[in-house]
């Protein structure tokens, strides 16, 4: 689909962000391994038959969507399909012992119900439409033109706390780039900062890739030297001619806030009412199996309500019907916006709305009811949604500036990933990349058999760098797991690189790496000699 021409009223530029830790276990049946099943079942397949249904009703809509290597990892692995396929079925046989065992009881009945009907719908999206090939599903409505899809760094890192080893910054995003074009045949014009975090100099690795955009938070833009004229509603192009898209803070505020924003409405799925911490373990069957810790398992009954612990049964179609309205009011705003703002503004103005795409159906039931109401309502009313890639082809000279410091995490700072809880974690990665950067770029080839070990050690640094694992501890939640996967992957690192040198090295920890962490196929180690 070609770029819709520019009006005057300017457009809205939605912006997708599809990631998740890299969690590769074997034997299955953990809370870490349910993470890819929980967000295939409530938000990528669901995504998927939305856009596939304004695809099919020929609506103008664009949005740009990045899916980060390690996701598209996780989705092409053979192991892990067959682990979602497995959940999805069990989720599924939990539902249908639910509808019975809830057959006499009028306000739950109805939910149990709707639950294995749905999820019975997304076993048939995922065996029957999708075949289980969800990057392959998302690369033709790429071709379709819906969508734009981006890529972000190999293992989700937090760049600023890299900025002493510029060269692993350069790793993380050119493997990003890499693995993008290897997946999809070629390499993306933008780039997702993770968790937007901007610092001073990045512009430049991103330049050295050809990228032509990214995205940062609000503050990024509005403090850039100079000010920029249009705020955050126009791009800003840095010195080293990459243009910087700044979230606007409206649009965020609707969708984000937990206190405000519409997924707070008392007629959505409540979150946090999971029958998987409610019922007996005995239950919950076959997803649970005895003697698991009870967990959320997506199967819940209750609306928001109200603050209050009491909570109302939930109404499926009270809910649907609260989205489309809801939609409604979101492209009433933006389109109030874009012609208070595009008077004021040499350029027509954009309005930039980011959102983790896990927010949609995960964490947000209704959410991907909202898009597709969303887009379906910007259509209808002359609402123009676009691209980054769309807007630079329209508009190219935009002001020159230097971006802030800055991050989407709390204060707009790194506070999230470098406090007490996880300040740790930074000397130990940089300490591992000097070591394999020495390695790289030493001149003897490495012994016999040993390239693929440091291939490998190279695959644990960059999953020890990822930014997930900070953030967890930070937050509190499942706080042992992420320390021990940090410490795992850093273990492992040491066990191949003493073991490729001929050291002695434990072996269990040599096996385990290479059986379970095998991302980036075509990875060399080499790449750390520039770093």
């Amino acid at each position: 689909m070609a770029p819709t021409r520019p009006t005057s009223s300017g457009a809205l530029l939605l912006v997708l962000h599809a990631h998740l830790p890299y969690v590769r276990h074997p034997e299955g049946r953990t809370l870490e391994a349910d993470w890819l099943p929980e967000a295939v079942a409530g938000c990528y397949l669901p995504l998927l038959e939305v856009l596939g249904r304004l695809a099919d009703d020929r609506v103008p809509a664009r949005l740009t969507l990045s899916l980060s290597p390690t996701l598209l990892a996780m989705l092409d692995d053979p192991l892990l399909r067959r682990q979602v396929e497995e959940r999805l079925h069990a989720y599924h046989a939990l539902a249908e012992r639910e509808v019975r065992r809830t057959a006499k009881d009028s306000a739950l009945g109805p939910v149990a119900r709707y639950h294995r009907d749905r999820l019975g719908h997304v076993l048939r999206l995922w065996g029957e439409r999708f075949r289980g090939d969800l990057p392959s599903a998302f690369a033709r409505l790429e071709r379709a033109g819906l969508l734009d899809l981006v890529t972000t760094a190999a293992t989700h890192a937090f760049l600023p706390l890299l900025r002493h080893l510029p060269g692993a910054i350069r790793v993380q995003v050119s493997l990003g780039m890499t693995e993008h074009a290897r997946r999809f045949g070629r390499r993306p014009a933008g780039f997702w900062l993770p968790e937007c975090a901007y610092h001073p100099g990045v512009e430049q690795v991103l330049a050295h890739e050809e990228l032509r955009f990214t995205f940062l938070e609000a503050r990024g833009i509005q403090l850039a030297e100079p000010r920029p004229l249009a705020s955050v509603y126009a791009p800003l192009i840095t010195a080293a001619g990459v243009a910087v898209f700044g979230r606007d803070p409206e649009s965020s505020e609707e969708v984000w806030s937990a206190e405000s924003g519409f997924p707070s409405h008392p007629a959505y799925l409540d979150f946090h009412r999971d029958a998987g911490r409610e019922l007996p373990a005995e239950a919950l069957a076959p997803v649970l199996a005895p003697g698991d810790t009870p967990r959320p398992l997506g199967l819940r009954y209750h609306r928001v309500t109200g603050r209050s612990g009491e909570k109302l049964a939930y109404q499926p179609e009270a809910a649907r019907h609260r989205a489309q309205e809801h939609a409604r009011a979101f492209v009433q705003r933006r389109r109030e916006r874009l012609a208070a703002l595009a008077p004021r503004l040499a350029r027509p103005p954009v309005l930039v709305a980011p959102y983790d795409a896990e927010l949609f159906g995960h964490w947000w039931h209704e959410g991907p009811a909202f898009l597709e109401s969303v887009l379906r309502e910007a259509a209808s009313t002359g609402l123009r949604t676009s691209t980054p890639a769309d807007d630079l082809a329209s508009f190219p000279e935009a002001q020159e500036g230097a971006p802030a410091e800055s991050t989407w995490g709390s204060e707009g700072s790194a506070r999230t990933w470098l406090d007490p809880s996880n300040d740790w974690i930074v000397p130990e990665v940089h300490r591992a990349t000097r070591a394999l950067v020495e390695r790289a770029r030493a001149p003897e080839p490495p012994r016999p058999g040993a390239r693929r070990l440091f291939d490998q050690a190279a695959r644990e640094l960059l999953l020890a760098q990822s930014s997930d694992f900070p953030f967890i501890l930070r937050a509190g939640s499942l706080g042992g797991y992420a320390r021990a996967r940090v410490e795992g992957h850093l273990a492992q690192f040491w066990a191949l690189l003493d073991t490729a040198a001929g050291r002695p090295a434990d072996p269990g920890l040599r096996e385990r790496a290479l059986r379970d962490d095998i991302l980036f196929p075509d990875l060399d180690f080499r790449v750390f000699a520039d770093a």
